[in-house]
């Protein structure tokens, strides 16, 4: 919408701008389709709360879609016009929190500080369990530090922000990775990969699973769908 009325030299969006971007949309929304999507949160901008620094992430991301030329190959494969959901979609957020919807996309990434209990001395403030909205950190009574409940943990890293002695620590920081999430008649959530990965051991998944997708893709199928297909679901 804003789109809509910056065409039209307009500084504010209005109900004829609406009306014009949804009559372009369902009479033009081939011409809108580019193959594949990256959605981003406010992480790259300074969030407060973003686990990992994605600065720039999304230009990359971006760069490797873009080599694959995904509007032709699904050209060659959907039967009848491209609409947006056949497109490739990845999303990116900087912290468990995940305002981008990683669940829901075909490549989903989340960023995440792992936590570990440090030597340094606990004052026992409780800054740490204030911090953890997943209740996972507690004061052991016998020591008098800090335990996390690594079940419970969703390595959000606000435990290690708010820790004033540095008793809690960074002890892995990187990215999980979801795959075959969607939405449409049929949504799921994308299955869970159950490791952090750099930022280049997350490319090379990237890579790996567009490849796989580009290989197994009949007709436009999602990538949630085909991984259905191949476990027999």
């Amino acid at each position: 919408m804003e789109e809509e009325a910056g065409r039209s030299g307009g500084s504010v969006v209005t109900l004829d701008h609406v009306r014009n971007s949804q009559k372009r949309f369902l009479n033009e929304m081939e011409q809108e389709v580019k193959g594949f999507q990256v959605e981003t949160c406010f992480g790259p901008s300074g969030c407060p709360t973003r686990a990992v620094d994605c600065e720039g992430m999304a230009q990359e991301l971006e760069l490797e879609l873009n080599k694959r030329d995904l509007k032709a190959f699904l050209r060659e494969r959907v039967q009848g016009p491209l609409k947006m959901h056949h497109e490739f979609r990845v999303s990116l957020s900087c912290c468990p929190n995940a305002c981008s919807r990683p669940q829901i996309v075909d490549f989903g990434i989340i960023g995440v500080k792992h936590p570990k209990v440090s030597e340094e001395a606990c004052t026992q403030c409780g800054a740490c369990i204030k911090a953890c909205k997943e209740e996972a950190v507690h004061l052991d009574e016998a020591t008098g530090r800090p335990t996390i409940d690594f079940e419970k943990c969703l390595s959000c890293g606000q435990c290690i922000t708010a820790c004033p002695t540095g008793t809690l620590q960074e002890d892995t920081q990187g990215f999980r990775v979801l795959v075959g999430g969607k939405l449409g008649r049929h949504p799921q959530l994308g299955k869970d990969l159950g490791k952090i990965y750099s930022k280049d051991e997350m490319l090379k998944v990237l890579k790996h699973y567009l490849d796989f997708y580009q290989t197994h893709c009949q007709k436009g199928e999602r990538l949630g769908e085909i991984l259905n297909q191949l476990e027999g679901k």
